[in-house]
């Protein structure tokens, strides 16, 4: 017996040439009827929103205090007692990472939970006449933020805020009354993480290839679709099944956009300091090492007197709690306080359940610490 013919195969396999790809998709929704048609017309339109239009933006009322080459100083709260700085990664996405959302925004439950004053570094994104600047530009201007709000400070480190804080803090400790490291990578060669692995086995010749190609900056593009590749299935299909599923769904949509807002729009990196960080910090590991000259001079992890306090993911596969937690025997201080709570990367700095549970302990311990 023979089969019957397949209609849909000729149409489908017009998805290969681009040209052709509306024509095959327009006809393949015409054939399941004009509900299938009208979400498929509303998840085009969301996905343009999502990549073209919306752009990130901090959820909480601020001032802004300084405006240097690599950042805008951000003012929360009222000014009064020891001010907190948080500083935020610098690793490709915007600042909205510590200010994310009304009710999940890191800076806003620290302010909330009593540290009066408190502020962010907006890290800019880096145009092709920054392309030279290295790590020292940038503790640099962290300097000039430390003094502008006083000259002393708890200094809040996320991710690779968390590496350039304890720098500072290493560098000037005079200047930290007390650290926060939170997902950050102090001892870039600890543990098995896939991130370290990822970096070990790459040659120092592909992040320089792709410097170049960004004509010597490190587009945040570029990093962002490495991390999708990394989980295709995710980014690229179930991502999308989930969008069109909740394509109705007015509250999810908000969220999708609130976050999209942020993670879709990276910003580029200068080129130097990208190379820097790769090649000195999480390949050679100079700076766990006691080997990292920062603002001219060897930084010593044991200089860090003041107390900390160490963050850490269960299932971050980013920063892995070995590299957190390896500042414990690292730094001088006599007083180090840890701990370790679920969840990935991102959910240390605005998930909701870290939000509620951890960071209001951080505040308290900021202000008996400070």
């Amino acid at each position: 017996m023979s089969k019957a013919p397949n209609h849909k195969a000729p149409k489908l396999a017009t998805l290969s040439l681009p040209f052709l790809w509306p024509v095959a998709v327009g006809a393949a929704m015409a054939e399941e009827g004009a509900e299938f048609y009208a979400k498929n017309v509303a998840l085009l339109g969301e996905e343009i929103k999502i990549n073209a239009e919306l752009r990130p933006k901090l959820a909480t009322a601020n001032a802004l205090r300084l405006d240097l080459r690599t950042m805008a100083l951000r003012d929360y709260g009222t000014p009064g007692g020891t001010p907190t700085l948080v500083v935020a990664p610098y690793a490709g996405h915007t600042a909205v990472i510590a200010d994310y959302a009304k009710g999940q925004s890191l800076v806003e439950t620290l302010v909330t939970e009593g540290l009066g004053h408190v502020a962010l570094t907006d890290w800019k994104s880096a145009t092709p006449d920054m392309k030279d600047l290295d790590i020292d530009n940038y503790l640099a201007d962290l300097v000039v933020a430390v003094d502008d709000l006083g000259g002393r400070v708890n200094l809040v480190g996320l991710c690779q805020g968390g590496w350039i804080s304890a720098m500072l803090a290493a560098r000037f400790p005079a200047k930290i009354a007390a650290l926060v490291l939170a997902g950050s990578p102090i001892d870039c060669q600890a543990g098995d993480g896939p991130l370290k692995r990822m970096v070990n086995a790459s040659p120092m010749s592909f992040y320089e290839e792709m410097v170049a190609l960004g004509g010597g900056v490190m587009k945040g593009e570029f990093m962002l679709r490495g991390w999708k590749n990394m989980h295709p299935e995710q980014h690229y299909l179930a991502d999308y099944l989930d969008l069109f599923e909740h394509i109705d769904d007015p509250a999810y949509l908000k969220r999708r956009e609130t976050f999209a807002s942020w993670y879709e729009n990276p910003i580029d990196l200068p080129g130097r300091w990208y190379i820097q960080a790769i090649r000195d910090l999480f390949k050679a590991n100079l700076f766990a090492k006691g080997e990292f000259v920062g603002l001219g001079r060897r930084l010593n992890l044991k200089a860090i007197g003041c107390p900390v306090y160490l963050l850490a993911g269960e299932s971050d596969d980013i920063t892995t709690r070995e590299q957190v937690f390896a500042a414990k025997t690292l730094v001088g201080s006599a007083d180090v306080a840890e701990r370790l709570v679920p969840g990935g990367h991102i959910g240390l700095f605005m998930g909701e359940r870290t939000l509620k549970d951890a960071w209001p302990q951080i505040a308290r311990w900021l202000k008996r610490a400070g």
